[in-house]
């Protein structure tokens, strides 16, 4: 099928998993169609669907329970249980059990289309050779959390000089639209699940977030406590698109805190799956990093070292397969992931010049 024969079944199997928000995912489209990298991002149903036909032999490497939707925007940080500033991969709404290339590929095609929007410099076969390179030295280590603990003295492990918190962060988040009506019952009874004290006045607002889960229901409750503004996200859980193309459509097992229980990393405490909802706590310091808005990125090969090392901390949660990647990654040719990620963005950057010209999007 085409793409936007594909994009009408996903949405159409969207909608039968959950209540979807048809003016946020008009929103989306917009933003599809006006970038490349949006695209992408908004679009993993479609790279599920490419990706065995354009890499059939990669397609049957070792299987992890992977990321799925993995690329340079897939990583944020969050507060540990000690309070500490960690760092990782914050984007487990496509996980799936997955050949690890999956991960890895989809990761270096992120790279390959946001160096040519020209938001980085390092060349795409140094890029790729970094990422593979700090992927098997943390397999053969057993991985490793990156914990950010003394502010900008650590952050040099990311290559950067600065994570620059959202401006105004409360005050936009309070501006949200407040919630009248529409509120679910056991979103409300998830969220307060996560609240520090029972019976806390709080205000429920909706948010907008996101790229390839905008459309997903979204409710935020914010409260005054000990002094200051706390919040608690309820998204609507979809299963990860794989879950589409293998037509079970009333299938709503989601492999997403799996994922992260599994992974090497100094865990979040608040992140976690509550019936049917994902809770987050939202937060200055809990939040996605777009590296494109990266201050003074001063060192490209630490931070893509960085992200194949956190690639690898969640594929050894897979513990068994540990030993057989190590072995597929000898076997494999020295070019293989810069030639898959080339021509998976291709195939996708053909998908979006069709998507453009097609100038409105086929209703479900």
């Amino acid at each position: 099928m085409n793409f936007l024969q594909a994009t009408s079944g996903y949405e159409s199997w969207m909608r039968s998993c959950a209540t979807i928000v048809e003016s946020d995912l008009r929103l989306k489209h917009e933003q599809m169609r006006s970038d490349l990298f949006m695209f992408f991002r908004g679009t993993f149903y479609r790279w599920a669907q490419l990706w065995p036909e354009i890499c059939p032999d990669l397609s049957h490497a070792p299987r992890v329970l992977a990321c799925g939707d993995l690329h340079v925007n897939s990583f944020g940080t969050w507060r540990d249980s000690e309070g500490r500033l960690a760092w990782g991969i914050d984007d487990f709404d496509d996980s799936y059990p997955l050949p690890y290339t999956n991960d890895l590929v989809r990761l270096a095609a992120s790279v390959k289309i946001v160096k040519d929007l020209g938001n980085l410099t390092t060349g795409l076969k140094e890029s790729c050779d970094i990422i593979l390179q700090a992927y098997g030295a943390a397999l053969r280590s057993g991985g490793h959390p990156l914990v950010l603990a003394e502010h900008e003295g650590t952050l040099e492990k990311l290559g950067i000089d600065a994570i620059v918190p959202p401006e105004h962060f409360w005050a936009k988040l309070n501006a949200h639209p407040g919630v009248r009506h529409g509120f679910p019952h056991d979103a409300r009874l998830a969220l307060e699940q996560t609240l520090p004290q029972k019976n806390l006045d709080y205000k429920v607002v909706l948010r907008r977030a996101g790229m390839g889960s905008l459309g997903q229901q979204r409710f935020v409750v914010i409260a005054q406590w000990n002094g200051g503004c706390i919040a608690r996200e309820a998204k609507a859980m979809v299963p990860s698109s794989v879950r589409w193309l293998d037509g079970r459509v009333s299938d709503r097992n989601s492999y997403y805190e799996q994922a992260i229980a599994s992974a090497v990393r100094a865990h979040d405490p608040f992140q976690k799956t509550i019936g049917r909802w994902i809770i987050r706590r939202l937060s200055p310091d809990s939040n996605p990093i777009d590296i494109t808005l990266i201050p003074q990125v001063h060192d490209e090969e630490t931070l893509l070292q960085a992200m194949g090392s956190e690639a690898a901390n969640v594929h050894l949660g897979t513990k068994r397969q540990t030993k057989n990647i190590l072995k597929h990654l000898r076997r494999m040719k020295p070019d293989w992931l810069r030639s898959a990620a080339k021509s998976m963005a291709k195939a996708l950057e053909q998908d979006w010049k069709h998507y453009k010209k097609s100038g409105s999007r086929k209703s479900s």
